[in-house]
């Protein structure tokens, strides 16, 4: 991706929030069970002149599996009526400070074609410990003409990840709790498997970041490197339903590692499929 991992202050966005070409979205999801009502807390204030960016809304319909990445023409639609060009300065936050999908959403716009996508460090709570100014209600933007153009190779399909298990070139980094990648805990799924994939290596998600922001360079290349994960070789991410996943993205891509992809459809589709090897334990 040409598009380098970029993040913003608190600071910096409140002072370019009326710039029309800096465009700011609320990507706010919650795991299932959490009870939280994205769409609710977004309209009981989010930062003034920010869209929601769904990703349970803005997906592949029909699938079978949960936010699948949206075609290219329904994307551009979608974005589009959000009042966003590919041009524009996207600015992308969490509500809980954690960048899980904010992350997938950046990800998503990366791969479609946009120019300057960055995440807001800290999310929601660091503008609120700031102070910083929060609307009502939902933003309604008009709508203008995002181009996108889809960079398929960097999203992967089941088939691709067997060919990776089968070929033994590329790194597949599982973002998964521990527990769940060794298979030590059942899924919130009871149709789905436990363990992971033949030769997957586990870089759980939030030990890349600390209060809602990616560590410095140096700690997270240690978090790699101590994992096993050879930088100089290329990468596929996986996870539940490839939205942490996308965690493991940008912090490679703040290292410069540009050879890394994602599988879509994640463990929720590995792990529901028949023919689908799943091993149990540590690493490998």
């Amino acid at each position: 991706m040409s598009n380098p991992a970029k993040t913003v202050t608190p600071e910096w966005l409140a002072n370019h929030l009326n710039d029309p070409t800096v465009k700011i979205i609320d990507a706010s999801w919650y795991m299932p069970g959490a009870e939280m009502n994205a769409h609710e807390i977004y309209e009981e204030g989010h930062i003034p002149g920010a869209v929601q960016f769904d990703i349970d809304d803005i997906e592949l319909p029909n699938s079978g599996l949960p936010h699948m990445l949206a075609s290219e023409e329904d994307f551009a639609i979608a974005v589009g009526k959000l009042g966003i060009r590919e041009t524009d300065t996207i600015v992308i936050y969490d509500g809980i400070g954690v960048f899980m999908a904010a992350s997938r959403v950046w990800y998503n716009f990366v791969i479609m074609g946009a120019k300057d996508v960055r995440l807001l460090s800290g999310g929601m709570p660091a503008w609120n410990r700031l102070d910083l100014p929060v609307e009502e209600g939902r933003f309604t933007p008009e709508p203008v003409e995002f181009n996108a153009s889809f960079d398929a190779s960097r999203v992967k399909s089941i088939d691709d990840i067997r060919q990776a298990i089968s070929d033994g070139g590329i790194q597949i980094l599982d973002a998964r709790a521990r527990e769940r990648f060794n298979g030590e805990v059942p899924e919130s799924n009871p149709n789905l498997k436990i363990g992971h994939m033949p030769g997957a290596i586990n870089v759980p998600y939030n030990p890349l970041m600390k209060l809602g922001e990616y560590k410095n360079e140096d700690d997270l290349r240690d978090i790699f490197e101590k994992a096993g994960v050879d930088l100089t070789k290329p990468i596929i991410t996986t996870c539940g339903s490839g939205v942490t996943a996308c965690v493991i993205n940008f912090a490679l891509d703040m290292l410069g590692h540009q050879d890394h992809t994602m599988y879509d459809g994640s463990w929720t589709e590995w792990g529901g499929a028949e023919n689908a090897e799943v091993v149990k334990g540590a690493n490998g």
